[in-house]
């Protein structure tokens, strides 16, 4: 255990979240996603809820402010429905620690995987939620940062 970083941050992670740079992407995904076949760098975060590391890991990384959109969700297959619950407890932890972040963009579920693809890393979480995949663009650290985040 380190002083300042929650306990839901494990050595994996916080050597993932080091070595990203600017720009690059992290998937907090929800415990039935195909993290393996999606990316070669899996982290494990089995039995953590996803607002419990946003917490933890937005008090380390900032979201990129040079995108218009550095959080992406899975938008629902025709059919399904999402539960708005979900979000609003994101929005929550990021509104906190980053006010005037950017809305959540939507996007399909194939091009969702795609992008998983390309990201830096895949977190396995034990969210059983349905849809609480998200993606979390990193900023450049500001100069001024406030040390009470």
């Amino acid at each position: 255990m380190l002083i300042g970083i929650s306990p839901v941050i494990g050595p994996d992670l916080l050597n993932v979240l080091y070595r990203m740079g600017h720009g690059d992407e992290l998937v907090l995904a929800d415990a039935f996603f195909p993290g393996e076949s999606c990316n070669s760098r899996v982290i494990r975060a089995d039995g953590i809820r996803i607002p419990d590391l946003l917490d933890g890991i937005l008090r380390l990384i900032n979201l990129d402010t040079y995108v218009a959109h550095p959080l992406v969700m899975m938008a629902p297959v025709p059919g399904d429905e999402l539960d708005p619950g979900v979000e609003r407890s994101y929005r929550e932890v990021i509104d906190r620690l980053w006010p005037g972040t950017p809305s959540i963009e939507r996007i399909e579920r194939f091009a969702f995987y795609e992008r998983a693809k390309k990201a830096f890393a895949v977190v396995m979480t034990g969210e059983t939620v349905k849809y609480a995949n998200i993606i979390l663009k990193k900023g450049v650290i500001p100069i001024s940062r406030p040390l009470d985040h």
